[in-house]
């Protein structure tokens, strides 16, 4: 036993040591990995992904419209927290609609499909009547409200494209009609033909590309033949490529990317302005409210470009936050779709995922040059009432679909409160005064009768 500071032998300790030869540092990133997985794959994660970050992107969004639109504001003689006021009781809305969505069954946004799209494409004909439609940066896309307050209808299709679509190939679905390429295409191509038509009739862009891609999320979930989608994906292409032509403002647009400098008769301002303000955001940014590129030098700063202005004042890091939050709002709505055996809930979910991701895509990439300036703003976070409630609502959906899930319903069910639940059995008197359910008591009631 000499030498032996336990009273073991030597080699007896040396057999309780761990085989693997593993510093302590890989032991702890091992058991962070496993921990993590382990937290990534509860029932719940989905839930918890698409409204943490959903509430925390339209709070950041928030304080930059807020820090965004002062000076646009006051250049408008009007108070500086106006556009935050306004936007501030979109989400207000918005937030009620979310919940709305988010509680009403799945039956009922199947049964809703059909009335929010005739709804959308009525509202959309008004906008090309004159004395009804307004004009907006040279778009006939809106309808005066009265006072401050319009709406765009465009918005309103693309959340009516994704109910009507996953419904209508959910029911094809469900009768095993999606082998044939006429059920695959008809109704669906033409009448997301019709919103394009009447979207493009007043020049805007952006919204026809982002109905686009949810046209071809819908036709990629619901098994699309690789050769039908390359057809569609032709025909859609050519249209435009034509449109593109037609205009010479969208052709200046297309010269403009990765442009750093304004060009000939300042033909790319905005995009090259929307670099410098980036480029002087650094790591951590100038700080909250002092950007420099919002003082009149960059159009639309607390909207098409409020991600630019994000930059130059949060920084790398508020940029990198932002991406993040979104990328994980995308693989949330993912792994709603890939989990549910609903096929409307797979397909809607896959519409309202691609909507957003492709929406959020579009906005950024031309903010870094990368794509062309499409005018969409950035999803629940740019400034615009019309774009964040629908949107609100298609966030409400996930939700819906994610508390939906088996595993996700059995943990909720699990759930019970900690404080204030009464004791069972009995009722009144029978039970005695009301006695509160806390940690130290449950702990008690958990002892067999003979333990002490």
């Amino acid at each position: 036993m000499s030498g032996s500071r336990t009273g073991r032998p030597p080699v007896q300790r040396a057999a309780g040591r761990p085989a693997a030869l593993r510093t302590p540092r890989e032991n702890a990133v091992q058991r962070f990995y496993i921990r993590a997985r382990k937290a990534w794959d509860r029932p719940l994660t989905a839930y918890y992904l698409i409204f943490g970050g959903t509430l925390l992107i339209m709070v950041l969004g928030l304080v930059m419209v807020y820090s965004a639109s002062q000076i646009t504001a006051l250049q408008l003689s009007l108070p500086g927290s106006y556009f935050f006021r306004k936007q501030f009781l979109a989400a207000v809305i918005g937030g009620v609609l979310l919940l709305v969505a988010s509680r009403m069954p799945v039956k009922l946004h199947r049964a809703l499909a059909y009335p929010i799209l005739a709804a959308a494409v009525f509202l959309m004909v008004l906008v090309q009547i004159p004395g009804i439609g307004m004009a907006v940066n040279g778009n006939q896309n809106w309808i005066s409200l009265g006072g401050s307050f319009q709406i765009q209808p465009s918005e309103f299709g693309k959340l009516a494209l994704v109910l009507w679509g996953a419904d209508l190939i959910a029911r094809k679905h469900e009768k095993r009609l999606l082998t044939q390429w006429k059920h695959m295409l008809v109704p669906l191509v033409p009448v997301t033909f019709l919103l394009l038509g009447l979207i493009m009739l007043g020049g805007d862009m952006g919204t026809t590309i982002i109905l686009t891609a949810i046209l071809f999320g819908l036709l990629w979930l619901a098994g699309a033949p690789t050769r039908l989608f390359s057809g569609v994906l032709s025909v859609a292409g050519v249209l435009a490529a034509l449109a593109i032509w037609s205009s010479p403002h969208r052709l200046n647009r297309l010269s403009c990317i990765a442009a750093t400098d304004p060009g000939p008769n300042d033909m790319c301002w905005q995009g090259a302005h929307g670099i410098y303000a980036l480029a002087s955001g650094g790591l951590f940014g100038s700080g909250l409210g002092a950007s420099v590129e919002k003082w009149g030098q960059l159009p639309e700063a607390h909207t098409d470009f409020i991600f630019a202005v994000t930059g130059e004042e949060l920084g790398l890091a508020g940029t990198l936050s932002v991406l993040a939050l979104f990328a994980a709002l995308g693989y949330a709505g993912i792994r709603v779709a890939g989990r549910t055996e609903d096929p409307f809930v797979r397909y809607a979910a896959g519409g309202v995922t691609t909507w957003i991701t492709a929406q959020a895509v579009i906005n950024i990439g031309a903010v870094l040059g990368l794509l062309p300036i499409a005018g969409v703003p950035l999803p629940l976070f740019s400034y615009g009432g019309s774009a964040l409630l629908p949107t609100m609502f298609a966030i409400g959906l996930l939700i819906a679909f994610a508390r939906d899930e088996p595993a996700a319903r059995a943990a909720l069910a699990m759930r019970q409160p900690r404080f204030g639940r009464k004791r069972a059995g009995g009722s009144g008197a029978e039970r005695g005064p009301r006695r509160w359910n806390t940690m130290r008591r449950r702990a008690s009631a958990a002892r067999s009768s003979g333990e002490r």
